[in-house]
């Protein structure tokens, strides 16, 4: 597998990561709470992405990523209802994206796949989809340490630790690694 396929793979796994360890923190009550008025609530976030995720990835090298089916109107509709649902729906979601990618190879790059009947190399496909994940992880993130506030446990380098953060990390021998090497397991 390319350095490139091997890198997307890491970042998918980090922002799947970072997802889940937002929805541990919170409450059932919390991932259905809409913020405010209009601002979709994480479980809404969360069906959504698994409306697109099944809809990219399932046979992704042979059928346009915008299957006939998906009702992406409907993936903004509250009906998630417990936890347990919305967690199970989220590792659904992320199993397509790994069920696609993972028996790429080097070859697979430069190939041609569809959405909505526009042509993307595999490597457009993945970039596209990557950043839009990262977007909406982004937003659940937030609407996490808005809900609990001083309770948040961060998921990166916590407020006023950078520099013994660094500290640390330039006291390693250099080496050549996916800044999510090691991180993930946390």
């Amino acid at each position: 597998m390319s350095s490139y396929l091997s890198s997307a793979l890491k970042q998918f796994r980090y922002y799947q990561a970072l997802g889940q360890k937002t929805m541990d923190q919170l409450t059932e009550q919390e991932l259905l709470n809409e913020p405010v008025e209009g601002v979709n609530s994480i479980a809404v976030i969360v069906k959504h992405l698994h409306g697109n995720m099944r809809s990219r990835w399932v046979n992704f090298l042979t059928e346009d990523g915008e299957k006939p089916d998906r009702a992406r109107d409907g993936e903004f509709e509250p009906t998630l209802k417990s936890k347990g649902e919305i967690q199970e729906v989220y590792t659904k979601g992320w199993n397509y994206v790994f069920d696609a990618l993972e028996p790429l190879s080097d070859a697979d790059v430069e190939r041609i796949v569809y959405i909505r009947n526009e042509g993307h190399t595999v490597t457009d496909a993945v970039n596209r989809q990557l950043c839009h994940y990262a977007y909406h992880v982004g937003q659940m993130v937030f609407i996490g340490k808005m809900m609990k506030g001083k309770e948040w446990k961060s998921l990166s380098i916590p407020k006023g630790e950078s520099k013994a953060y660094n500290q640390a990390k330039f006291a390693e021998e250099r080496t050549r690694k996916h800044f999510t090497d090691g991180e993930l397991k946390k």
